[in-house]
């Protein structure tokens, strides 16, 4: 007999509070079936989710910025669902007004950048982009960063989630898309977020867990993908004032086909950041990147969903 809800382990599911999280993780709620675990959804700031596997490493599965995963990673695994990662596009660095002169101005330290945090990938390929430089950074929560360019509290700053669709609409000019910067570098698209499963689930539920608890997670965003219409219903509590067809435009960019299964060119594309990154210093030796798959059955029945 399958053990009742109430029987059944809980695992812990943090998330960034944005619509493309939310649109891949609502069917474990209840809208598929999720074996013998149940989940808890946690919506958490990126940075304060980094700082908590970093710190703590106590949540069960987590979106964590490939930044952060050289600090966790003998802790977490990556899955090989669930990325966020943009194909000649990515975070924004934008100021009031046009700049034509470069970016050396960038890393004047009379130059104060707002950064979403320093364990963002955001930050780390902005950083790389100065080819090193360690700018005059003022970390702020994400949805304060662009208030603060436009009054003047800061001379730019780097936006993610749904403001690098919104900061024309404040009178923010661009200077540089960061996911355009790194594909004309190296052709590859820009992992910006990862999410990391713990490894000592194979101990806790017996061998195996991480690939059936993956399968699952899988399972929700093709569900989601399927469902999108109620998919982006529910996307739309953590939308910060977009319209519907704005978040659907956000999520689009967001879930996307290497989010279903980041593939060697995902896996290639984080090896290639991290590894770059030790190499100029900025970030701990990664060692060789390797990913959670779903049990093979499960990405067969995946792939006949869609």
């Amino acid at each position: 007999m399958p053990a009742s809800p109430s029987e059944r382990p809980t695992l812990t599911l943090a998330h960034s509070p944005d619509p493309d999280d939310a649109f891949m993780w609502w069917p474990l709620t209840g809208a598929i079936d999720t074996g013998r675990f149940r989940f808890e959804l946690v919506p958490e700031d990126i940075q304060s989710l980094n700082q908590r596997a970093i710190r703590k490493g106590d949540l069960d599965i987590t979106a964590i910025s490939i930044h952060t995963y050289p600090h966790v990673k003998d802790r977490y695994a990556l899955t090989s669902c669930g990325s966020s990662m943009g194909d000649g596009y990515g975070p924004r660095l934008v100021a009031r007004e046009p700049r034509s002169d470069g970016f050396a101005w960038l890393a004047d330290p009379a130059s104060r950048i707002a950064t979403p945090g320093l364990q963002t990938t955001a930050h780390l390929v902005f950083r790389m982009m100065l080819r090193g430089a360690e700018p005059n950074a003022i970390a702020l929560p994400f949805d304060q960063i662009m208030d603060a360019v436009v009054n003047g509290e800061v001379d730019a700053g780097i936006v993610i989630h749904e403001g690098q669709l919104t900061y024309a609409d404040a009178g923010l000019s661009l200077i540089t898309d960061l996911g355009a910067w790194w594909r004309g570098e190296t052709g590859l698209p820009l992992p910006l977020g990862g999410n990391a499963i713990r490894r000592d689930l194979d101990d806790r539920f017996g061998d195996g867990a991480c690939e059936e608890v993956t399968g699952i997670l899988s399972q929700s965003i093709a569900h989601a993908l399927v469902e999108r219409e109620e998919s982006v219903a529910y996307a739309m509590q953590h939308a910060r004032g977009l319209d519907s067809a704005t978040a659907d435009e956000f999520i689009s960019m967001y879930v996307n086909r290497l989010t279903i299964d980041a593939g060697e060119r995902g896996l290639e594309a984080i090896q290639a950041l991290l590894s770059l990154a030790h190499h100029m210093g900025l970030c701990p030796d990664p060692g060789e990147v390797t990913m959670v798959r779903p049990p093979a059955e499960t990405i067969q029945k995946d792939q006949r969903g869609r």
